[in-house]
């Protein structure tokens, strides 16, 4: 059974994978100051709860844009599980071409979101993780990673909204009603959950000519669920995709 970890900067998931099948997915949010004996506790009660033996693991893979958790988390695995964690970052073993200006500093969860778009979905297509950033990640037609951008999340945006006008209260990620809102609240709504997806929609159909053709699209992100229904172009809602790319590269670095 393989240990899958992606630490973000807001939340970290865990899934564990036995047999190519993904059995549990946790979210956590990402404690910056916990140590790796905390992480510990935590872990142990995690697989206590669904019943999961940590000396069953025969394997462990993290992912992370945090580096002073990574650390922590590795020793934690250690200790609880007694296996070492492999960590994503340069010398792994992708199978895709990173065809950027400095290819050391592609950050993991892009890699990880890229290898699993291309094994699972097929090139080219455009990967968007929505979390704390919105990333939008390009694979070419032959599967080369090309680029991509980086914009602020939805709930930064959002947060910055509310926290910098005295006026303007703070809401939830809702759907909106309308574009043109007719109270506070719905424009705020129209503005941030509307303005979300026609950003992607747009950006998708800049990158598309860039790319001289059309692309599929994947998106995963604890906020894409609730953006993706408000986009006009089509797109693949996968909450699973960064657990699967982990299993992925574990796979093909055992080797």
């Amino acid at each position: 059974m393989l240990l899958a970890i992606d630490v973000g900067n807001t939340n970290t998931v865990l899934g564990c994978i036995a047999d190519g099948k993904i059995l549990n997915i946790v979210r956590l949010q990402t404690g910056r100051n916990e140590t790796w004996a905390e992480l510990s506790i935590k872990l142990k009660q995690l697989l206590d709860i669904y019943e999961i033996d940590p000396r069953g693991f025969d394997g462990a893979i993290i992912s992370s844009v945090v580096p002073e958790v990574t650390d922590n988390y590795k020793e934690a695995v250690y200790k609880l599980c007694g296996v070492r964690c492999m960590v994503v970052g340069p010398g792994i073993k992708t199978g895709m071409n990173v065809r950027i200006d400095d290819p050391g500093t592609l950050a993991g969860d892009i890699v990880v979101g890229s290898v699993a778009a291309m094994v699972c979905y097929g090139a080219p297509s455009i990967v968007i993780d929505m979390g704390t950033a919105t990333t939008m990640s390009v694979l070419d037609e032959t599967g080369a990673f090309i680029g991509g951008s980086i914009s602020p999340g939805v709930k930064i945006s959002m947060d910055a909204l509310t926290d910098r006008t005295a006026l303007l209260p703070g809401l939830q990620l809702d759907q909106p009603k309308k574009a043109i809102g007719r109270n506070t609240i719905d424009c705020m709504r129209s503005g941030i959950m509307l303005g979300a997806a026609c950003m992607l929609d747009g950006m998708v159909e800049r990158m598309e000519e860039e790319l001289g053709c059309k692309a599929t699209i994947v998106a995963t992100g604890g906020i894409a669920k609730f953006v993706l229904p408000l986009c006009k172009r089509e797109m693949i809602y996968d909450k699973d995709l960064l657990v699967k790319g982990l299993a992925v590269l574990y796979r093909e670095n055992r080797k």
